[in-house]
């Protein structure tokens, strides 16, 4: 998979490809993440690329132009599948939009900023419009760091247990049941003892009860 983020930052996306599994991802070149600036497609020499809002209003607004630019320049290299805004208007991410990026190969994902991007971009370039949550950021970098995390783990190869991913909160439309490690007895609090009883069939029962249980404690939501 191969992903590339347009950002007015770039600066804000270098730490977290940097470390752990994203990193560990790259390096073994399961995922190919190329972070481009912007301003590096600006027309003019201060190198601008958000001007004032046609109609008045406070805020600045990101220039359709040096958009056009980059995503042009992009897409005559090789396809795309996708080309994902983050925006707090967009559709909020959950898993199985994840899981569903997960199997793409090419994929830019653009960053707003300021007020946002000029409405020709969604119009015309965007394929998908996503957000984190009901919450304004200062730009979408964080948000783009949020949803490649969200992706690149589920990625074959990038965990170290297949099926770790595929046992986590709201797959299924569940959450991850309770989960305990040693000591099996810390200060009188006990795990419980279905756990320790190395009979599999009766943990994954147990397992599933206590997710439907959790799931209809904290999120019933989700098994509407």
């Amino acid at each position: 998979m191969r992903i590339d983020i347009i950002s007015v930052v770039p600066d804000l996306l270098k730490s977290p490809f940097d470390a752990s599994i994203l990193k560990r991802a790259i390096e073994k070149e399961l995922v190919a993440v190329h972070i481009h600036n912007l301003r590096e497609f600006s027309s003019n020499n201060y190198k601008q690329i958000d001007d004032y809002q046609f109609g008045g209003g406070a805020g600045m607004v990101m220039m359709i132009e040096p958009i056009d630019k980059c995503i042009s320049k992009l897409k005559a290299e090789r396809d795309y599948d996708e080309v994902i805004y983050m925006t707090p208007d967009g559709i909020t991410l959950n898993q199985g939009i994840a899981n569903e990026l997960s199997l793409k190969g090419n994929i830019i994902v653009l960053c707003g900023h300021y007020k946002g991007v000029d409405q020709r971009v969604r119009d015309h370039f965007v394929t998908r419009e996503i957000s984190i949550g009901d919450y304004v950021l200062s730009g979408g970098e964080l948000g783009a760091a949020v949803l490649c995390d969200a992706i690149i783990r589920l990625i074959p190869g990038v965990l170290g247990n297949e099926t770790s991913a595929l046992t986590d909160s709201f797959q299924d439309n569940l959450l991850a049941p309770p989960i305990y490690t040693r000591p099996a007895d810390y200060k009188g609090w006990k795990v419980p003892e279905i756990l320790t009883s190395g009979n599999t069939p009766a943990i994954e029962q147990w397992r599933e009860e206590q997710a439907i249980k959790r799931t209809e404690e904290k999120r019933p939501d989700l098994l509407e």
